[in-house]
């Protein structure tokens, strides 16, 4: 599948949101959007201030696709899945969005980036109940365990990763064993159990795709 391999800070001066792509990165002085770095262009200051409805609501999907670090066509497929599903679509589509590995295992701390996690994930450093799994868009279920592979336990990323973990733990719906570099997807979370992604309104995206 195809992948975007431009500078991704471009994306967060897009969005002018921190999208987290980088991770420590965007914590540092360096972040385009701490310095107050503009929308890329060659004349941010010429475009128009106010954007029409299909406007905002597609900057609400291309925020959401983009902290998740997916392509359209994948993002697509998770939003159909979603409508599929019993309950509010939107709320569908976050829950989806969280089970995700590659999401899991930067949430677990275990990467500093969902990018990261995503390559630790196709590299086989990953496993889900004991069972090697590369496969980033792999949906975890409820009382999954995932761990490290005991062969790649002494890489340094995974080191440096749980610094976080120190500052900041897990999220409520995760528990994490760090001296064995392994957690647990205790349940789905609700949508406000998501409070890092609490300014994206996913009923806008909704609307979007029932156009």
């Amino acid at each position: 599948m195809a992948r975007y391999t431009g500078p991704v800070c471009r994306m967060c001066r897009t969005e002018q949101k921190k999208l987290m792509l980088k991770g420590n990165r965007c914590k540092s002085d360096k972040c385009p959007i701490n310095r107050k770095r503009p929308a890329p262009g060659k004349d941010p200051k010429g475009r128009p201030g106010k954007r029409s409805d299909y406007g905002i609501q597609l900057r609400e999907k291309q925020k959401l696709k983009r902290i998740y670090g997916m392509q359209e066509k994948q993002f697509s497929l998770f939003f159909e899945r979603a409508l599929r599903m019993t309950g509010i679509t939107g709320e569908n589509l976050f829950v989806l969005l969280e089970r995700r590995l590659d999401n899991v295992v930067y949430r677990l701390r275990l990467a500093s980036s969902r990018s990261q996690a995503r390559q630790v994930v196709l590299h086989g450093h990953v496993a889900v109940n004991g069972k090697r799994v590369n496969i980033p868009s792999y949906l975890v279920k409820p009382e999954d365990e995932i761990s490290i592979m005991e062969t790649s336990r002494s890489l340094v990323i995974f080191k440096d990763a749980l610094k976080e973990y120190g500052k900041s733990g897990v999220m409520p719906w995760l528990q994490l064993d760090s001296d064995a570099l392994k957690g647990k997807f205790l349940a789905s979370p609700r949508r406000s159990d998501i409070t890092d992604l609490a300014d994206i309104k996913e009923q806008m995206i909704v609307e979007l795709y029932s156009k």
